[in-house]
């Protein structure tokens, strides 16, 4: 699962037991701080090593960093501890044998509070309902047993895990730097499918009731092509209120200390550990304890503009505008690294959204049909635009779900009839009600609705969506630019959004930051046969018809809509080239694209004249006796050679032609009257 099949993690060998035992169990000198009140402790001085043991100079508190079980001792009668494999925040990690189980390789592991009995009895109660816990993601629980302490003499709890060989994230991301320099990450799709695991085991968790509290690099383990959470024994009831709360500086929520783990702080620990593995953060635990640096003083931020808003949601200083929970993170993390790994590789990454349908129907089909006389390429109206975007899907458990299903086929009006006289007027009634409101123009009555609706679901992200659905139907392009731009940060891996996003630019007259999000969606899924359609547009508002041409030439041959690009691409290469820049090589391209594709002989001859006529300009604007860029036989375009009595010849077939297809009396005439005035001249 590791990667979801689009990501190629590179698979950590497993590591034999025996050898990860340390020789000298040790904790530096300065790692040494009090579980109490943080203050430096064992430190040593002029020349002599410090306490291993002993009480906080300041609070008083005991401190012991020495081992509390040796190689040999046995545990609950069962587990025989051959050494230390490292020290944790909750103090030693032990590798044992079991003797009672197949002399199977376990982990044993202090819990929290072990020197108060009582809190060890609520503690080990609380975590019980773990061993019973069975997900792949996660290190499996098999016991908890107590041992006595020989220094104290009280009783100490620990929780018996599985041995995960393997290495640590923060291991693997040591190793890289190791051999890159101290400024080398791990690359971000690996990072993103090792947050997906991450999400998966939380999201389980959070479904028995239980929060990890102090997720972060050091307590997950890769072994194999699989990942697994670790160290459990900070895990607390998501109804604890008063067990201390366990953590770690640069990983923690702002927000612990008065309000106490939640879901929330979770999402906030998963977004830190997605940064700290993803580009080198420096003063994450100091200057950036609890926020992100600016984008653009990070690389990988400042090429992923998704990636960087999905960080900064997960992360936000206020935990209501985090993510809701892991699945929902997880569904907009997919997002984002389909929209990663397209622009790494340039290879598209298709996924079907769990939030919106597909797009209605491409923007400009219609905008493209060829027209002489000045006719703009590719063209689209604000209310065209709205209407097009894909359309927020229905919540399946609202209760007119099955109502709404059968409402789809009907015209604008029926459809506002009958939703205004729903059974019920449910939230899905009312927003669906709403867009039909701001299709028929009737933007009043939509934002009434919408204002209805927000009283009720206040934080409900649809009502942005829709906000600026209306506002850019009706021209307010700005105002739908910051909507949708809202609806942006909270769903950084909906391609509808970016599309939405990018539409609303465009309208406003912003066309390089309509390009940016065209291409991000259009490299991303080839579904979105609008994004095309407006990058093209937006690369003839810069002046690039080359680069609007070859977004049209994109659309795959598989594509329904492939003809309608290349019918865009022939009218993008010839119309309106008054520029003096069109080249024979231009309208030689023009003409083989519109040999290959299918048109009815209408719209065939309306694109061919054009051609024709731009050649005309063209061999007409030439100085006489000029050398030919081709030699001396001219090649075919449409047929016949580029040259100028052979053009005129066709334009003056195509004209008749045209004359002979169009019904209106003036039109034919118009058309009669352009083939005469086209003909080569001639002696009869």
């Amino acid at each position: 699962m590791l990667g979801l099949g689009l990501v190629q993690v590179p698979p950590v060998r497993y590591r034999d037991p025996s050898a990860a035992i340390m020789t000298d169990p040790r904790v530096a000198e300065s790692k040494r701080y009090c579980g109490n009140c943080g203050e430096p402790v064992g430190r040593g001085r002029d020349g002599t090593p410090g306490r291993t043991e002993g009480f906080c100079r300041n609070c008083g508190t005991a401190f012991s960093f020495s081992p509390k079980l040796k190689p040999g001792d046995l545990v609950a009668g069962q587990y025989e501890v051959l050494g230390c494999l490292a020290h944790g925040g909750l103090g030693w990690i032990y590798l044992a044998r079991d003797r009672n189980v197949s002399q199977r390789w376990v982990v044993l592991k202090g819990l929290l509070d072990t020197g108060d009995t009582d809190a060890l009895t609520a503690s080990a109660a609380e975590r019980a309902h773990l061993a019973e816990a069975q997900h792949a993601n996660i290190v499996k629980i098999y016991n908890f047993v107590e041992h006595r302490d020989p220094r104290t003499g009280a009783m100490v709890g620990y929780i018996v895990m599985e041995y995960v060989g393997g290495q640590s994230l923060k291991d693997i991301l040591l190793e890289r730097r190791a051999l890159e320099g101290p400024n080398a990450a791990l690359p971000l799709p690996q990072v993103i499918a090792y947050a997906l695991e991450l999400l998966r085991a939380l999201d389980y968790l959070h479904g028995l009731g239980v929060l990890y509290c102090d997720l972060k690099p050091d307590n997950a383990i890769q072994s194999g092509d699989e990942l697994k959470l670790i160290d459990l024994g900070g895990v607390r009831g998501m109804d604890d209120h008063d067990s201390a709360i366990f953590g770690t500086v640069g990983y923690q929520a702002p927000e612990i200390a008065e309000r106490g783990p939640t879901i929330a702080s979770e999402i906030f620990t998963v977004g830190r550990t997605l940064a700290v593995l993803s580009f080198p953060f420096k003063g994450y635990t100091g200057t950036y304890a609890t926020t992100l640096p600016p984008r653009a003083d990070v690389d990988v931020l400042a090429r992923h503009e998704s990636y960087d808003r999905l960080l900064r949601r997960a992360t936000h200083p206020e935990p209501e505008q985090r993510f809701a929970d892991a699945d929902e993170m997880s569904d907009q993390l997919v997002g984002v690294l389909r929209e990663v790994l397209a622009a790494e590789d340039g290879q598209e990454r298709p996924g079907t959204s769990n939030l919106f349908g597909p797009e209605r129907y491409p923007l400009d089909l219609e905008a493209t049909a060829p027209e002489a006389d000045g006719a703009p390429i590719l063209a689209m109206t604000a209310a065209d635009a709205a209407a097009a975007l894909p359309v927020p899907l229905v919540d399946g458990a609202d209760p007119a779900a099955g109502f709404l299903a059968g409402l789809t086929a009907r015209g604008l009006p029926d459809m506002a009839n009958a939703l205004s006289n729903a059974p019920v007027r449910s939230p899905e009634v009312t927003l669906m009600l709403a867009r039909v409101h701001i299709e028929l123009g009737q933007g009043a009555k939509a934002r009434r609705l919408l204002d209805e609706f927000g009283k009720r679901h206040p934080g409900d992200w649809r009502i942005g969506w829709y906000r600026g659905l209306d506002a850019l139907a009706h021209g307010g392009f700005d105002e739908a630019a910051t909507r949708f731009d809202e609806v942006y940060a909270r769903k950084p891996g909906e391609a509808a959004v970016k599309l939405a996003c990018a539409v609303a630019h465009e309208q406003a007259g912003r066309p390089r930051e309509a390009a940016r999000l065209y291409d991000m969606v259009w490299r991303t899924d080839r579904a979105y046969v609008s994004a095309a359609f407006g990058l093209a547009r937006a690369h003839l508002a810069l002046g690039d018809r080359a680069a609007a041409i070859a977004v049209l030439d994109s659309v795959p041959p598989s594509s329904s809509f492939r003809v309608p690009a290349q019918v865009a691409a022939v009218a993008t290469a010839v119309r309106g080239r008054d520029d003096g820049r069109l080249t024979d090589r231009d309208l030689l391209a023009a003409g083989q694209r519109l040999d290959a594709v299918r048109l009815d002989p209408e719209r065939r001859e309306l694109l061919a004249t054009e051609v024709c006529e731009a050649a005309l300009r063209l061999l007409r604007a030439r100085p006489p006796g000029a050398p030919r860029p081709y030699g001396a036989s001219a090649p075919q375009l449409l047929g016949v050679a580029l040259a100028e009595d052979d053009v005129r010849r066709r334009l003056e077939r195509g004209y008749r032609e045209l004359a002979g297809l169009t019904r209106p009396r003036d039109a034919k005439a118009a058309f009669v009257n352009r083939a005469n005035a086209v003909r080569p001249r001639t002696l009869l």
